[in-house]
């Protein structure tokens, strides 16, 4: 006669169901507003050293609070001007563009390797196309400020989940650690790759970026160039960029310069942005000083793949999220051999 315990079915096997049932729902709920619960956890990323120090000396929810306040007036705020100034300097560019006031920024025609080109007639020839262009650029600001409502709702829960990840975010990373199926050796691991991926990705490359706009834009005033704030901002989101960097700002504006009789401004400006575009090489190793954090494949891929799922903060969670699996990866098979080798050594 069988034991009749033998037959329960284990309460393991319901709880494993309850809880992929259970994760699944959380998954979908947080899916809504994805973009904006990365953008939370990036943010907390870069400010946690802060918030560490702040709860040294207040409780953590005054801390959280001091943080989310200060890096308000001190980052974002500055942030939004610098954006409001640039928007402004990049409309009314597109305005001229849009009014043919083009032919009013160049000469009436140049002469390239002993051929001259008729301005004039180059931009009416193409005159279609970039007017196609400026309106869906039109299109797509006024698909923008349709959507400041959803845009709103999405903000607010990033500062609620901001918050909480600063106020809670020791305890949240334990819990997880607990709920987590593998060794505490594998998670020590995990936790230090994907480090090393967050910081050369959100903190590294947004750094080298700065650095390199903020040369090329002071160049750009010394040199008399108009929309400057609009050009450093324009180089900041390029260089942010694998494969572009700020050679689409300062290339162009030496052509233009060159085209305008401003010969020699046009020779600093190349000299200078080809320095500024190499000052990549030491800045990168320097600023990160993390060697092979994160391989320029994964960079091109995830950021581009970021942008197209999570929108502009895949720009920094892309490489992560890509970066992460190939960790994950690389250690399942080390974990794998080593488990191999274990079973050998015991059949021997």
């Amino acid at each position: 006669m069988s034991d009749g315990t033998a037959s329960r079915p284990s309460p393991l096997n319901g709880l494993s169901v309850l809880a992929l049932a259970s994760a699944v729902f959380a998954a979908i709920l947080i899916a809504t507003y994805l973009q904006y619960v990365l953008l939370a956890v990036v943010i907390a990323y870069v400010l946690a050293p802060v918030q560490h120090r702040a709860e040294e000396h207040v409780r953590p929810g005054m801390a959280a609070i001091s943080v989310i306040t200060g890096a308000t007036l001190v980052v974002f705020v500055p942030l939004a001007y610098v954006l409001t100034v640039a928007l402004r300097q990049g409309l009314a560019l597109l305005s001229a563009l849009r009014r043919g006031e083009l032919r009013d920024l160049v000469v009436d025609e140049i002469e390239i390797f002993g051929y001259v080109v008729d301005i004039d007639v180059l931009y009416v020839t193409y005159q279609e196309p970039i007017n196609t262009a400026i309106q869906r650029l039109a299109s797509w600001g006024l698909g923008l400020l349709r959507g400041i409502p959803d845009l709103t709702v999405g903000l607010s829960v990033t500062l609620f989940v901001l918050f909480t990840l600063l106020r809670d975010g020791d305890r949240l990373f334990a819990w997880a650690l607990t709920v987590a199926p593998v060794s505490e050796r594998v998670q020590r691991d995990l936790i230090a790759e994907l480090d090393d991926l967050m910081w050369a990705s959100v903190v590294g490359n947004v750094i080298v970026a700065g650095i390199q706009a903020l040369l090329l834009g002071v160049g750009l005033f010394l040199l008399g160039v108009p929309g400057v704030t609009f050009l450093t901002v324009a180089a900041f989101v390029l260089t942010l960029l694998p494969l572009v960097g700020s050679f689409g700002v300062w290339v162009p504006l030496s052509l233009y310069l060159l085209v305008r009789g401003r010969t020699t401004a046009a020779v600093i400006l190349f000299v200078f942005g080809v320095l500024v575009s190499l000052s990549d090489t030491y800045l990168r190793p320097a600023v990160i000083n993390r060697a092979g954090a994160i391989n320029v494949a994964i960079i091109v891929v995830g950021i581009f793949g970021g942008i197209v799922l999570f929108g502009g903060v895949g720009l920094f969670v892309g490489p992560v999220a890509l970066g992460g699996a190939k960790v994950v990866l690389d250690l399942y098979a080390r974990e794998r051999e080593a488990e191999a080798r274990v079973i050998d050594r015991g059949v021997e």
